[in-house]
């Protein structure tokens, strides 16, 4: 079974970037996605990017757009999450997943253990 890891979070000032990563622990070429997701205290977790493993199309939420980037690194099975010009609202626990794809939490069933990312204002 793939293990899910993030890393990479922490407390950044308002404007500026942390990189997110997600290292699997075993191969997961035969999945359809990665995504993140994020939740803030008291809120549902909510889609924030993902990609597609077999050709790296991407896809992301309105409120990132031109902030964050999401790649895949193929060779060490890991996916990024570069956030650039952060903002407090942007504060949350950061998941990633492996799934079908879309943006519903409900499509991607593999899930890491998240790490926190604190934006002061």
């Amino acid at each position: 079974q793939v293990q899910l890891v993030e890393s990479g979070g922490g407390l950044v000032q308002a404007g500026g970037s942390l990189r997110l990563s997600c290292a699997a622990s075993g191969r997961i070429f035969n999945t359809n996605a990665v995504g993140w997701f994020r939740q803030a205290p008291g809120k549902e977790r909510d889609f924030v990017a993902a990609i597609r493993w077999s050709d790296g199309s991407t896809d992301y939420v309105d409120s990132v757009k031109g902030r964050f980037t999401i790649s895949r690194d193929s060779a060490k099975n890991t996916v990024y999450l570069q956030m650039n010009t952060l903002k407090p609202e942007d504060t949350a626990v950061y998941y990633c997943a492996k799934g079908w794809g879309g943006r519903s939490p409900a499509a991607f069933p593999s899930w890491g253990q998240g790490t926190q990312v604190t934006v002061s204002s």
